[in-house]
């Protein structure tokens, strides 16, 4: 994999419309991305259906990128994930899956320094602890919105609950991870 500094570097010349540094960044970047697809669609036709489109929005607003705001393949993964969601919710994905955890966490930015890098850590491990506070199904209400994007009826759906019942568990559980963070 290409360094975060590389791949800006080819985004950059992407915005001003270099071909090479486009077919240099998907060759980079692909693979990766590609793999999130497909944990999320556990489709390889779709996936691959999907990472193109996303290279065509890569594409368009290369310009867009901010390097102070992130890493690139962060900013990247985020294009695709917002792809993979909307074409979930429009009801075109032939399969769902469930990106697991371990899988977001590859578009983590890893820039950071060690005394940023200690903070974060502090900071996702007091919310996994505030999360562990919840219900299971609350719980699992507010992954899938937040974690994969789902809206109120999908998150329904999938658990086979009521919709108002859902919406009573992310609201609750929202409120009980700000007084928990809060601490």
């Amino acid at each position: 994999m290409a360094s975060p500094d590389s791949l800006a570097d080819l985004l950059a010349r992407c915005a001003l419309n270099d071909r090479r540094a486009f077919e240099a960044l998907y060759q980079q970047a692909a693979p990766k991305l590609y793999g999130l697809l497909l944990g999320v669609t556990r489709d390889r036709e779709l996936a691959a259906d999907l990472l193109q489109e996303s290279f065509v929005r890569i594409w368009q607003r290369a310009g867009d990128y901010r390097q102070h705001l992130g890493q690139p393949l962060t900013w990247m993964g985020a294009i695709v994930r917002r792809l993979a969601i909307d074409r979930s919710r429009r009801g075109d994905q032939r399969r769902r899956g469930e990106l697991s955890e371990e899988g977001w966490a590859l578009l983590i930015d890893t820039g950071l320094g060690p005394e940023e890098r200690l903070h974060a850590e502090q900071g996702e491990t007091q919310l996994t602890r505030c999360l562990e506070i919840l219900d299971p199904e609350p719980r699992r209400a507010v992954l899938l919105a937040y974690y994969e994007g789902l809206t109120h009826d999908a998150i329904a759906q999938r658990l086979d609950r009521p919709l108002g019942t859902v919406k009573a568990w992310v609201r609750r559980s929202l409120q009980r991870l700000k007084t928990c963070l809060g601490e």
